[in-house]
């Protein structure tokens, strides 16, 4: 799940049904912040790096306090429960972090040496500026440097939580599989049109839904396949849906659907993404 669902009463919410769940979560939130000053140093050693993904990874088992409110008692229960905190720093996250971060103070601080204040920003400006006005010298805007050194300390830091996965590239691989079919979804809303689905009963958008949930569920298939035998290294996912879209079919009624010829690589990719593969005209 996005960070966007994560609340304590809807963590808890989940325990209390026994739901295995994997969601993002601020940085900045006390509980996390708490363990990741714990091993903010520790986690960025070569033995925590991964090179496929070009990240440096951590997990460690922490405590959740969790509450369960019982109201026809007047009263709640309170208990400890595992979960797992999935700690990750992108170097080339934290270059792109300083740049934004650098982009925005600038525009921040143009605004207040020009006395045209935005009134959205007005807890940034108090955050990460000091303003000094005299009659003499007029606006003087000076940066508080502990508030940006504080900021700069989570460049290229993000983070997972969950209930049940322990380690950190499985959950990192999960989550990463979850935003590719959200994409994808995207991708069929505007190939297919799907804000004007054009179908001419309920049946018939039953139908196209299904359709579609049935291919998602092949690409997220393809993309744990091609994680697990390291096929992203040469490869993308598009090159490999390319692949297998050149194999021609031919249907004939009252026969099985007959596969043109298939090529040598295409048998391997069958074979490494653990399908038989079919049997063809060649």
């Amino acid at each position: 799940m996005d960070r966007g669902f994560f609340s304590a009463a809807n963590i808890n919410e989940l325990y209390r049904h026994h739901i295995k769940f994997l969601i993002a979560t601020k940085l900045s939130l006390k509980f996390v912040q708490t363990h990741l000053d714990t091993v903010r140093d520790t986690m960025r050693s070569w033995n925590h790096y991964s090179q496929d993904y070009q990240l440096y990874m951590y997990s460690l088992p922490v405590t959740w306090d969790y509450v369960q409110d019982r109201p026809y008692k007047g009263d709640n229960i309170k208990a400890d429960r595992r979960m797992y905190l999935h700690l990750y720093h992108s170097p080339e996250r934290a270059l792109e972090d300083e740049m934004a971060f650098n982009s925005q103070l600038a525009d921040l601080q143009a605004e207040l040496e020009s006395g045209q204040r935005h009134p959205d920003h007005e807890k940034q400006y108090a955050k990460y500026f000091e303003v000094k006005s005299t009659p003499v010298r007029g606006t003087k805007v000076v940066v508080r440097e502990e508030a940006l050194s504080e900021a700069k300390r989570n460049y290229g830091l993000f983070a997972l939580l969950s209930n049940e996965i322990k380690e950190a590239q499985e959950a990192l691989e999960i989550y990463r599989n979850k935003d590719l079919v959200e994409k994808a979804f995207d991708n069929l809303k505007e190939r297919l049109n799907l804000r004007r689905l054009a179908v001419s009963s309920e049946q018939s958008l039953d139908g196209k839904l299904f359709v579609q949930f049935i291919a998602l569920i092949f690409l997220s298939y393809i993309t744990r396949k091609m994680q697990e035998n390291k096929l992203f290294k040469n490869h993308t996912l598009q090159e490999i849906l390319d692949e297998f879209d050149i194999i021609e079919c031919f249907e004939v009624p009252g026969q099985r659907l007959q596969v043109g010829e298939t090529t040598k690589r295409q048998m391997e990719l069958y074979t490494t993404f653990g399908i038989m593969p079919p049997a063809s005209l060649q």
